[in-house]
This record gives structure tokens, C-alpha cells and sequence, in this order.
């Protein structure tokens, strides 16, 4: 490991916006600030929204400058990323947002049932080959259910046409409502605010041509979410390796 991610790492440890509870603790350390995040973390009560697979925290951050009334954590498994965001966080003031270092994959153990009011998901990787790790997979919407406030929104924003159709068909075939639905985000005459904040993936994809993608919809509780039962066509660039998603070549 390079000297700058073991200081990445030890500013992590260090800074007070950033806590770090990956899998490999739970079976031994209790989570103390399940329940109590608005109380002890944040110390209020406003609204908390979560963005899950955060990368560098960009859009996070930006949520959190504009929306000073609600509270951000940008949850992540990778802490040199992470720390991007977290310093410009803690460089701007912003006492609203703060960052996770865990798996998404526990992410209901670390709040409690109603303690979140919102997720976002900003250009995770669509997992074509690996259906219950895609985060809008039946198998994460049902631990996002365990701790979201009723009827809450979980918005997805990506480059995938595939995750982007993938989701589109969760959404149907569990009838969960829509509340927004865009096929190209930037192309849209009009668009809001929230959706004009752009990560640094997301600049990449958009210089290569690739449509970015939206989609937001209310999550009820059901006994069981279903899977689509549909094949649907794969990206034509690669899914895995952000730094080799596409073979595009980059527009002048």
C-alpha cells in the first residue's frame, strides 16, 4: 500500500465526520450508533439520507450544500476514495453530512427500523453476472425496507442502460411507484438542481457519449420483493473496473 493511502487511512481514523464499521466487526463490536445517529452523530433531528456506494463522496457533499434541512452519509467500503469527500466536508464546515466505511451489504444493522427517510444510488456498478449484488436487487431492497421511514424514495442515477432497465422492471413487476423516470438526464431541456450535480465518473461517462440515466421510486413494505423474470441486454462496455468500464475513446 502507497504512503499516500496510509495517510488517507490514518486522516480517516481520525477525522470526527467519518466512522468505520466494516464486516469483519461485527461479530465483535456492538454498533453504538444504530437508532441513534440524529441524536449522537448528528446532533438533531432532521431527516437522514443515505448515499450507498458514495466513491469519493462527491455527490453526497453536494446533496448536503443544498439541502442544510436534512442530514448525509456517504456509505462506502473503500476509505481512500471516501476521503475525498470527508476532507472536503470537514473543510467546508458542513455539519450535516458525515461518511460510513462498511459493506453495503449490512447496511441494516447500522440503523434502525424508520431511522432513514431516503437512498440514493449514483453510478454503482450494474453486477450484470451477479443479480444479488446489484443494489436494486430484491435481495438490497429488502434491507433498505428494514430501515427506510414508510413509502420512502430510493433514487438511482447511472451510466448502465442495463441497470438503469433492470430497475425499471424491479419497479414494475413489484408495483412500486415511479415518481420519476428520465433516459437522459442532460438532454432534457429542463432539469432539476439535484440532478445537475455531477461526480467524477459521471463526467467521464458523459464525455464518452453515454446517456445518463434516472430513475426514483417509493419503496413500500411487502412480504417479499420479486425478480423480473426477463433477459435484458448487457452494456456494451465492461461493468466492472471503473477505470476500464469503456473502450470508448474520449470526445475532444
Amino acid at each position: 500500500m502507497g504512503k499516500g493511502k496510509l495517510k488517507k487511512f490514518a486522516d480517516m481514523a481520525a477525522y470526527p465526520n467519518v466512522v468505520e464499521h466494516p464486516y469483519s466487526t461485527i461479530d465483535n463490536v456492538d454498533f453504538p450508533l444504530k437508532g441513534c445517529w440524529g441524536r449522537d452523530f448528528f446532533k438533531n433531528d432532521n431527516p437522514i439520507v443515505l448515499e450507498l456506494g458514495c466513491g469519493r463522496g462527491e455527490y453526497t457533499v453536494a446533496l448536503a450544500r443544498r439541502f442544510s434541512e436534512k442530514n448525509f452519509i456517504g456509505v462506502d467500503i473503500k476509505g481512500a476514495r471516501m476521503w475525498t469527500g470527508a476532507t472536503d466536508a470537514l473543510e467546508a464546515g458542513l455539519s450535516n453530512v458525515g461518511f460510513l466505511r462498511t459493506n453495503i451489504e449490512i447496511i441494516d444493522r447500522l440503523f434502525a427500523a424508520g431511522e432513514v427517510s431516503e437512498i440514493w444510488l449514483t453510478f454503482p456498478d450494474p453486477q450484470m453476472k451477479k443479480l444479488t449484488k446489484r443494489l436494486t436487487s430484491s435481495h438490497f431492497l429488502a434491507r433498505y425496507r428494514n430501515i427506510l421511514t414508510d413509502d420512502a424514495a430510493v433514487h438511482l442515477k447511472t451510466d448502465s442502460n442495463f441497470m438503469f432497465t433492470y430497475t425499471k422492471y424491479i419497479a414494475e413487476v413489484n408495483n412500486l411507484p415511479v415518481v420519476e423516470c428520465i433516459d437522459d438526464v442532460h438532454g432534457q431541456p429542463e432539469v432539476s438542481d439535484i440532478l445537475q450535480i455531477r461526480t467524477h465518473y459521471e463526467s467521464q461517462w458523459i464525455a464518452r457519449g453515454i446517456n445518463i440515466k434516472y430513475i426514483s421510486f417509493n419503496l413500500p413494505a411487502m412480504e417479499q420483493y420479486a425478480e423480473p423474470d426477463i433477459e435484458i441486454e448487457m452494456d456494451e462496455y465492461r461493468s466492472y473496473g471503473r477505470s476500464k468500464r469503456s473502450c470508448l475513446e474520449t470526445s475532444k
